[in-house]
């Protein structure tokens, strides 16, 4: 989960976060790394796609009870 408090926001500072553990990751020899978003929120999609994620797919989660 990223979140960034108010008064901190607008900084770079997820962007940085998340960018570098990507770069971290994929240094150490993995082959990709994903990450799962809220399509109803804009500002994290807009993050994640500028640092150059690209949407896959859609995700819904069921749960199902007696």
């Amino acid at each position: 989960m990223v979140y960034t408090p108010p008064e901190y926001r607008k900084k770079g500072y997820a962007s940085a976060c998340v960018a570098g553990l990507s770069q971290t990751l994929l240094g150490e020899g993995y082959k990709f790394c994903f990450l799962f978003t809220d399509l109803s929120n804009p500002t994290s999609n807009k993050i994640y796609q500028k640092i150059g994620y690209q949407p896959v797919a859609d995700w819904n989660n069921y749960s199902f009870s007696d």
